[in-house]
């Protein structure tokens, strides 16, 4: 009976007993590839500080193979698991994190993405969980058990959100801000708990409306005027079924150090832009994807760089936007002097709308917090936003 219950186990969870062997670990600029004779199970790498290092666990693969460091990595150990695997250690130079990781499709690669980051984003990374990867289907699955299946319901596709209120001229610009957060999801809190990113965001999304509104260049909209969820899609799609002109996703930092402040203008990173071209590429339905312009009878390659082209000039928009904001916030709120950052953050992924996403301060600073949470700091944030909006429409009005 025992013998049954473990043969029933193997053949319902599908994960053989895997025996490869590491047989290269490279690091090339900010990609990490690991290379095994054989398919493993699964993977999983975390962040360790003090000192600063990412660990990846193999499960079914033994320790060996040549190694070569590189970009951030320092060094690198490897060592066997008493849970049939390895883990390899990677020293890192500067603080840097994993972003993504894929197998390919043989199962015999796993390719991690790297991203330098700054001290406080290493430390919320070290307090996350493990990112999990699994290599493709076919190996999980030994052949003789192809004919077990499981079935289940499918729900219904939730219907899209509906599209936000919008202030203002119509014959102006459109400007879509985004308060960070909401509904189940609080975001950061103050030092004291009392305070909830996801309020302190829709206050200054608020502020910034009124405070563009009353310009009149610029109409206006909110991805959310109370307390509700929106996930990151939504987010910038709302502002491109809206054919907005510019998109502001409003944030509060956190840091476990108390003594971090100032605020941060974040634009996409060129990884992020590449993949996410490839991405979009490979859709069925590629109408409309670019500014109106009907991808449909293109092929994937052609699609692939007018996406690309696009997205590139997007992100310098984004980051001449970016600038222009630090540079008129800097006489009005505690600002960062590197307050100009790049990352793989999907909430800016739209490939044809400009994009930044606004750190406002941090909450988990006492006087950021107290700051933001007054009327009069909320009114700074505002005036920064929209003399910086102002400039920015100026200047796109004038080169045309």
């Amino acid at each position: 009976m025992l013998f049954l219950i473990a043969l029933l186990s193997g053949w319902l969870t599908g994960v053989p007993s895997w025996a490869g062997v590491v047989q290269q670990v490279r690091v090339s600029g900010d990609r990490i590839v690991v290379r095994f004779d054989e398919p493993v199970a699964r993977a999983s790498a975390f962040v360790l500080s003090d000192p600063r290092r990412i660990a990846l666990d193999v499960q079914g693969a033994a320790p060996g193979g040549r190694v070569e460091v590189g970009g951030p990595i320092a060094g690198i150990r490897q060592a066997p698991r008493a849970e049939d695997g390895a883990r390899i250690v990677f020293d890192l130079a500067r603080p840097a994190i994993v972003t993504e990781g894929n197998f390919g499709v043989d199962g015999r690669t796993l390719t991690l993405q790297l991203a330098t980051v700054d001290d406080a984003r290493f430390a919320r990374a070290a307090a996350e969980h493990r990112l999990s990867f699994l290599p493709p289907l076919t190996y999980l699955q030994p052949a003789s058990l192809h004919s077990y299946s499981v079935s289940m319901p499918v729900p219904r596709r939730a219907a899209p959100a509906k599209l936000p209120h919008v202030y203002g001229d119509a014959s102006r610009p459109l400007v879509v801000i985004d308060a960070g957060h909401g509904g189940h999801d609080p975001g950061a809190l103050g030092p004291d708990g009392s305070l909830r990113e996801k309020d302190l965001t829709l206050q200054v999304a608020q502020a910034i409306k009124d405070a563009l509104l009353a310009s009149g260049r610029v109409r206006v909209a909110l991805t959310r005027e109370d307390d509700r969820f929106l996930v990151l899609q939504e987010r910038y799609g709302l502002a491109r079924r809206l054919k907005a002109d510019l998109f502001i996703s409003v944030h509060c930092d956190s840091a476990t150090n108390p003594d971090a402040t100032g605020a941060t203008v974040y634009t996409l990173s060129e990884v992020a832009s590449d993949k996410e071209a490839a991405r979009l590429a490979a859709r069925e339905n590629k109408a409309d994807i670019i500014a109106g312009v009907d991808l449909g009878e293109q092929s994937a390659d052609i699609s692939s760089i007018l996406i690309d082209l696009t997205q590139r000039e997007t992100m310098n928009m984004s980051a001449d936007f970016a600038r222009l904001l630090g540079r008129e916030a800097e006489p009005l709120i505690p600002i960062k002097s590197n307050y100009h950052r790049m990352a793989s953050l999907m909430v800016l992924k739209a490939p044809d709308l400009p994009s930044v996403l606004f750190e406002t301060g941090y909450i988990s600073n006492p006087h950021d917090a107290e700051f933001l949470a007054s009327e009069e700091g909320r009114r700074k944030v505002a005036e920064s936003v929209r003399k910086a909006v102002e400039i920015h429409f100026a200047k796109r009005l004038a080169s045309r």
